[in-house]
């Protein structure tokens, strides 16, 4: 019997990582899905990352179905507390882990050799590179990187790969400091009821760097 033409469609790539998923993951799984349906999710970290598909946090942190609550965007920013009346994607996922799902840690992910961060970077030099999207929408949402830039740490600022990275590590500790003009963050920082956290993920080396936000550098994660 013939497929359906929406199956016969479906990238073959994915058809196959579900196969792979129903014989390894979901058997080994099962009752932890089945239990997820019936009582929801209630992880206690959020991730905000970019969507880069080489740095996914479910692959980095090696988390289970239900561990962590991830959000990913371009360069992984969180914008600054607005209330406009707007539609805000990231700000509406904070929320509702913070209120909702009640998260203790928030922890912002950047890492190495991000588009969203090149371009950034290349508008800042005046280079005129290929743009990511032939759309109006990544300019205006690269632009909240602006505030980073007046915090970025490079002893040398000829070598384009180390200004790469110090705005890369500039971008998280702007997003942070965002995080905390939330309302409804500002309040459980205060309780100590949750606590926000930066890392920074190489992608070359797989090594993982985290935020000491008492200096503001980040350092390799002991293992």
């Amino acid at each position: 019997m013939a497929r359906p033409a929406v199956e016969r469609d479906f990238p073959p790539r994915l058809k196959d990582g579900y196969r792979a998923f129903h014989f390894g993951t979901l058997r080994r799984e099962r009752e932890r899905y089945e239990r997820l349906a019936i009582v929801g999710q209630r992880p206690e970290i959020m991730v905000i990352a970019c969507c880069d598909s080489r740095a996914a946090p479910e692959t980095v942190f090696d988390a289970a179905p239900g561990e962590i609550f991830v959000v990913r965007n371009v360069a992984n920013i969180v914008p600054p507390y607005v209330s406009d009346g707007g539609v805000h994607g990231t700000s509406a996922a904070l929320e509702f882990a913070v209120q909702a799902l009640k998260v203790r840690h928030i922890v912002v992910m950047g890492h190495g050799r991000c588009g969203g961060i090149q371009a950034f970077r290349e508008q800042a030099d005046g280079i005129a590179g290929e743009p990511l999207s032939p759309g109006d929408f990544i300019g205006g949402w690269i632009s909240l990187l602006k505030p980073a830039a007046a915090d970025i740490r490079c002893e040398d600022a000829s070598d384009v790969g180390k200004r790469q990275r110090a705005l890369e590590e500039a971008g998280i500790r702007n997003s942070i400091a965002n995080l905390a003009s939330f309302p409804c963050v500002k309040i459980l920082l205060n309780r100590q009821q949750i606590a926000l956290h930066g890392a920074w993920f190489d992608i070359s080396a797989g090594q993982l760097w985290l935020l000491d936000q008492a200096s503001g550098n980040f350092i390799a994660a002991q293992i």
